[in-house]
């Protein structure tokens, strides 16, 4: 492989995410992220990394396989994850996986059901383009609530999506604690000196554990294959959109009507990063990754991959 030129690891790879929030040394660097996206409703005092894999017991034995998996000194379970990929199904995904945190509570014998809060955090590294968000808003924060009061019905079950591709703040800019996380969670591998706005005592540790020079012979050789996996599947999915989009004009301009232009730019994007999806799926496969991987990195299931 090629000389990794940049100076700081990319947060937005699967080891870069998992080397910076999901291991013990760094654990500090966590619990200052997550207090800053609760914006004081909680405050986190300390945590302790659990198994990031868990098997289901249902027939299928399916897996949920966390990027980080914790939880606070009161109980409190945390899941956090990073999905660059645009996956069809995401809510139904952390929906899916904030069972494990829950169900692994209940003890055996009698029990009265009291839970501890269940947080999920889904980093994502595109427009989700939720209706039921402001698409202004870059964090959303989800509860179970009342339709007709919109008062909050089950406080212990929470989950927060930030689509970080929005972000689109300068270094000028960057005022809240919130904002410089989230500049550096999508900057950080572009940087090659230190913004004057990280230099708060939090971010020298972050720079302190991201700079590549540090790293050993091996951690070397996962993070090279971690930023190929990466930079395949984001140049899969920008060309096959490049060319949905294209194809999406051609068929409106063909309509000879604007909004069928707009509704074909759409419908070619969307084709086209299907496209790209599963040809970084099947560029993954030959790449020697692991189901497992494939999945969290595409949003495929294991059937459509064991079919490439």
């Amino acid at each position: 492989m090629a000389a990794i030129e940049d100076r700081y690891i990319s947060l937005l790879t699967d080891f870069g995410f998992k080397r910076i929030f999901g291991t013990a040394p760094n654990k500090d660097l966590l619990i200052n992220f997550l207090n800053c996206l609760f914006a004081g409703r909680k405050v986190i005092k300390d945590l302790k990394y659990n198994n990031s894999e868990h098997v289901g017991d249902i027939y299928t034995e399916r897996k949920a396989i966390f990027d980080v998996y914790c939880e606070s000194v009161d109980g409190e379970k945390f899941t956090v994850e990073m999905q660059n990929a645009s996956q069809k199904y995401l809510k139904d995904r952390t929906v899916f996986y904030s069972t494990y945190p829950i169900r692994e509570q209940a003890p055996k014998g009698d029990w009265d059901f009291k839970l501890d809060p269940v947080y999920t955090v889904a980093l994502v590294n595109y427009e989700m383009n939720e209706e039921a968000f402001d698409q202004q808003a870059i964090s959303h924060q989800v509860q179970l609530c009342d339709t007709a009061t919109k008062r909050v019905f089950y406080d212990k079950l929470e989950f927060i999506y930030v689509e970080v591709t929005k972000f689109n703040k300068t270094e000028d800019e960057l005022v809240t604690l919130y904002d410089k996380w989230i500049y550096a969670l999508k900057n950080l591998a572009k940087l090659t000196d230190r913004p004057a706005a990280l230099r708060d005592k939090i971010f020298d540790r972050l720079f302190q554990v991201a700079e590549i020079a540090r790293f050993t012979p091996t951690e070397l050789r996962e993070y090279e294959d971690s930023l190929k996996a990466y930079r395949d599947m984001k140049n899969s999915l920008d060309t096959a959109e490049e060319k949905g989009v294209i194809k999406g004009i051609e068929i409106g301009r063909a309509e000879g009507r604007a909004e069928g232009r707009a509704e074909g730019r759409a419908e070619g994007r969307a084709e086209g990063r299907a496209e790209g999806i599963m040809l970084t799926a099947k560029n993954l496969k030959s790449m020697g990754f692991g189901i497992a991987d494939i999945i969290k990195a595409t949003g495929l299931s294991e059937n459509d991959i064991m079919k490439l």
